[in-house]
């Protein structure tokens, strides 16, 4: 946990995996994260976004993706993550994406969701560039509330300012910070290119942009208030990625082939499901960014003693080992993947 296995390490079994292999593990993984809470089942709204993997070298086998970091197109494995809204935790991620398909990561993403949990999710909020209208449609169609931007065309941004000042109201949002207090446009029935019915539209100013943010969805139900609030926090999953990318090694590749990096994507799930698990054990840490964690606690030395039954591992002391000792580590764990050993703790 401690570091993701890279090229080296993953060469023996990464090349025999497929793409079905990780959507099957991500699948029973949302399952055990519903039941322990690590993310909701009855709420499902869900953050999506791309995050671009640049590759250093040079292989035009690659497509050119925008990477933020580098304000430009470069060769790059796209990759797709999915956020529970509520806990804030990944749930789901895939790097076999190209430019043809990632429009329709989202469809894919409501397949893997139902066969997790029975059900499609609720609400997925977005980036415009996320997908396409062709396919909000099909979101509607299937009964998935969709809450995402709009862009700004010409044709939007005169109608934008041609609107009188009375034509906005304002709303008070729950969060600090000088731009809470947003003013609202709303248009209940828009009309988009490729998309079959209308949908609800929010002008939003106040919000700490120079340019009015705007808000489309298909959630008739939910007040003005929830919409632009909801959306903001889809922000988080920016935070997600920046700490999987620090603590895990997120952007460094490991090969250039995409089924290969979309191991390593999985596996960044996997660290940061089990080290949310361990967070919430952890009296006054449950906001603390993973790397944090590993620094204080994963970082331990300690010994490790094995039996043909148990495992014992001994931490030495440390300045947070009275952190430890409060977090009821569970002790006498089977692991069945080691013939149903017993793992333990003890702490000097």
């Amino acid at each position: 946990m401690a570091a993701l296995p890279k090229k080296s390490a993953l060469t023996s079994y990464s090349y025999r995996l497929a793409h079905d292999h990780q959507q099957r593990f991500l699948a029973a993984l949302d399952t055990t994260m519903i039941a322990h809470g690590l993310a909701t089942s009855d709420q499902a709204i869900f953050d999506l976004d791309f995050h671009a993997v640049m590759h250093w070298g040079h292989d035009p086998v690659l497509e050119k993706h925008y990477v933020p970091k580098r304000s430009q197109r470069a060769r790059s494995v796209l990759t797709f993550f999915a956020q529970d809204t509520d806990t804030h935790n990944l749930v789901y991620a895939n790097a076999d994406t190209s430019k043809a398909t990632q429009a329709r990561e989202l469809i894919a993403f409501c397949d893997h969701w139902a066969s997790a949990s029975g059900h499609d999710p609720a609400m997925l909020i977005m980036d415009q560039k996320v997908t396409t209208h062709r396919v909000l449609g099909e979101l509607d169609a299937r009964g998935v509330k969709f809450l995402t931007l709009r862009m700004r065309s010409p044709a939007l941004l005169r109608h934008i300012n041609a609107l009188p000042t009375a034509a906005y109201k304002t709303i008070t949002l729950d969060r600090p910070g000088p731009h809470n207090k947003p003013r609202v446009h709303e248009d209940p029935h828009t009309t988009l290119t490729d998309y079959p019915a209308t949908v609800r539209q929010l002008i939003v100013t106040g919000l700490g942009r120079e340019a009015p943010t705007v808000i489309i969805t298909n959630d008739t139900t939910s007040t003005t208030r929830e919409l632009v609030s909801r959306y903001a926090r889809r922000m988080t999953i920016d935070q997600r990625l920046a700490e999987i990318i620090r603590a895990f090694c997120a952007d460094a590749l490991s090969s250039t082939v995409n089924l290969n990096v979309d191991l390593d994507i999985m596996l960044t799930v996997l660290a940061q499901a089990l080290l949310a698990a361990l967070r919430a054990r952890l009296p006054g840490y449950a906001t603390i960014t993973p790397d944090v964690i590993q620094r204080r606690f994963l970082e331990t030395p300690g010994t490790i003693t094995t039996t043909s039954q148990t495992i014992t591992v001994r931490l030495e002391r440390r300045a947070y080992t009275p952190v430890l000792r409060a977090a009821q580590l569970p002790t006498n764990t089977p692991i069945p993947w080691l013939g149903n050993r017993t793992i333990s703790y003890q702490l000097d």
